[in-house]
């Protein structure tokens, strides 16, 4: 089940749903509007090894924008912090968006149930596209759980990515090795 807007504002009163900075404006009639942070990053090697802790270059956006190329992946992360616990958030991509042929997510548009920190994004484009910092990216879907959570995200001693950040994190792939 969804959760509708209504019920959004009431798991946000409750803090089983967390979304800071919250504007009332994005909120939808069964979404939340998430938008670009200042920061990217790109790999710094072209071949990727699964294996290996890929190192990346973070970098901010400037003010006037930045030209995203195709055939490279640019890790970028939600102005949002956002935390889950009566819910599994899915991250999709605004329609707006992929009109200009972005895409914000390769496979990772699911959050887990104690998801607590902003939201890295997979972006790739297929032709040049101008991002800006603080445009809408995405938007958050919440679907109601059923039962009881033997262990939360945010509680996991294997969890790869519950340290707070604002800038986007790299793959931890390698960590599973």
């Amino acid at each position: 089940m969804i959760l509708t807007d209504k019920k959004i504002l009431e798991s946000l009163e409750t803090r089983q749903i967390v979304i800071e900075p919250f504007r009332r404006d994005c909120l939808g009639t069964n979404s939340y509007d998430v938008h670009l942070g200042r920061h990217l990053a790109v790999y710094t090697d072209r071949i990727l090894d699964a294996k290996k802790h890929n190192q990346v270059k973070h970098f901010e956006i400037p003010e006037e924008g930045f030209v995203l190329q195709p055939g490279t992946l640019y890790l970028g992360v939600t102005e949002e912090y956002t935390e889950t616990h009566n819910s599994v958030p899915f991250l999709e991509g605004k329609s707006s968006v992929g009109r200009l042929g972005i895409d914000i997510h390769a496979t990772a548009g699911k959050g887990d149930v104690g998801f607590s920190n902003t939201w890295t994004l997979e972006i790739s484009c297929v032709q040049p596209v101008r991002v800006y910092a603080g445009m809408p990216i995405g938007q958050l879907i919440y679907f109601l759980i059923d039962g009881d959570v033997e262990t939360y995200y945010n509680k996991k001693q294997n969890a790869k990515y519950n340290q707070r950040t604002e800038k986007p994190v790299e793959s931890m792939m390698w960590k599973n090795f």
